[in-house]
């Protein structure tokens, strides 16, 4: 398996990874990230390498003291870095113009040039290994496993590729604020993708939209980003590192104290700054956070904006626990909150910490994204509200606080979704996936 990141913070991956091994699979998982050296470890009995990806020299990065006015720019930030960007953007535009021109879906390697780093450091270890099939996650690395299949093929092995399509690509938000980023990126997948003798994807809608994309010859296959029903595991070490405490006791509240619990990646457009501004208006309700870095910047700034609307006593921010350990960390809540904004990938996804809501029992508050939306209010877990309305998610706060029992109920008895939203039914399906891709045909 291969992944752009160093593994740790990445459940899904983490979870496929295990699962396999746990399979009788023999699985490596390999990961680039910007760290000092080499780290290795165990998951169960699947292995993980965690490679170094060195920083890009500066002589490639324009003409002489263009790196350093740019290092100067980013370091001072603020409106000088903000109209150098604005001024950089048409020339950006230029520049995928022509090279999109120039060598179509290919333009990649003029406009994001950093996509070698991967291929750099992690296609020599996977030639290493001569892996029977590679899983790529995400879009970065399907190029990487795209080229070791087509070497191992030259050498007279025959190698299976799986693409995990985590994102629809072309409704990403950027990951760095340039005009080349996304362009170069959809060149990328389109160049590779029908190296793929498989894809899997997180949602029913995702796989549509890559059928209609990519034109594939197989709908994908539906992986979702269930939690693990199993609740323990050791760390790395081997130690036990389940929580000393729940949420609730570890806010410090009381059992009557109603908890808002936000566990995930903190951004603006993830709609946490509606939760803030909503909380003058529900008395006594204390919010969780559950994050990373409780230390990051963004996550001061929204501390911040709790003290301005004075509830910073009821604002609480907790580092992850592992993703194995969340479930029952986050039970003692009272309510899940989804409050994205409107963007493309939050309209089709069901997210992970959805169904690690949902496994804790807990009703669910999420905005108006079109797929999460219609699953709450088809099974009853929970309450819509308009995204970046504060008062309508007030609303539905109050609604649920006021009678939890309905909402807990959508999780019980034999219409209960919950036994179909585990990793080991996912990994049943991805199972089956890899045998048949390695089974032999007659």
């Amino acid at each position: 398996m291969l992944v752009d990141n160093a593994v740790e913070g990445d459940s899904r991956v983490q979870k496929a990874a295990r699962s396999a091994a746990d399979a009788g699979w023999d699985v490596t998982l390999i990961g680039c990230a910007h760290v000092d050296a080499e780290r290795r470890w165990r998951l169960g009995d699947a292995e993980v390498r965690v490679l170094p990806l060195a920083a890009a020299p500066a002589a490639v990065s324009g003409p002489r003291g263009v790196s350093g006015l740019r290092a100067r720019l980013v370091a001072r930030g603020g409106l000088p870095l903000r109209a150098a960007r604005l001024a950089r953007r048409p020339v950006e535009h230029a520049e995928v113009r022509y090279w999109r021109a120039r060598l179509r879906d290919g333009a990649w390697r003029r406009l994001e040039p950093g996509l070698w780093d991967y291929e750099r450091v992690a296609g020599p270890v996977v030639d290493d290994l001569r892996p029977d099939l590679i899983h790529a996650h995400d879009f970065r690395m399907l190029g990487v496993a795209a080229r070791a299949v087509d070497r191992a093929r030259a050498a007279g092995r025959d190698v299976k590729l799986v693409w995990d399509a985590h994102e629809w690509l072309p409704g990403a938000r950027p990951r760095r604020d340039n005009a080349r980023w996304l362009p170069a990126h959809l060149g990328y997948v389109r160049e590779y993708v029908g190296h793929a003798d498989a894809v899997v994807t997180v949602s029913d809608t995702l796989a549509d939209l890559l059928v209609r994309d990519h034109a594939l010859p197989e709908r994908p296959t539906v992986i979702l980003n269930a939690p693990v029903a199993a609740a323990s595991e050791p760390t790395a070490s081997g130690s036990a590192d389940l929580p000393a405490s729940d949420l609730r006791e570890r806010c410090g509240l009381s059992p009557g104290t109603p908890l808002l619990a936000y566990s995930g990646a903190m951004a603006v457009q993830r709609g946490v700054d509606t939760v803030v501004e909503a909380l003058p208006l529900l008395p006594g309700v204390h919010l969780a956070l559950v994050v990373a870095d409780p230390d990051a910047a963004y996550v001061r700034q929204v501390v911040a904006r709790a003290a301005r609307h004075q509830v910073g006593d009821r604002v609480h921010v907790l580092p992850y626990v592992p993703h194995r350990r969340l479930v029952a960390f986050l039970a003692t809540a009272d309510i899940g909150l989804i409050p994205l904004h409107h963007w493309p990938n939050h309209e089709i996804a069901l997210i992970t910490k959805f169904f690690e809501y949902a496994h804790a029992r807990l009703p669910i508050v999420v905005s108006d994204v079109r797929t999460m939306a219609e699953t709450v209010r088809a099974t009853g877990q929970g309450e819509v509200f308009r995204a970046r309305d504060a008062a309508d998610l007030a609303r539905a706060v109050r609604a649920v606080l006021a009678d939890p029992a309905r909402y807990r109920a959508a999780y019980e008895g034999p219409d209960s979704p919950l036994p179909g939203w585990t990793w080991e039914a996912q990994a049943e399906r991805l199972d089956a996936l890899y045998r048949r891709l390695l089974t032999p045909t007659r």
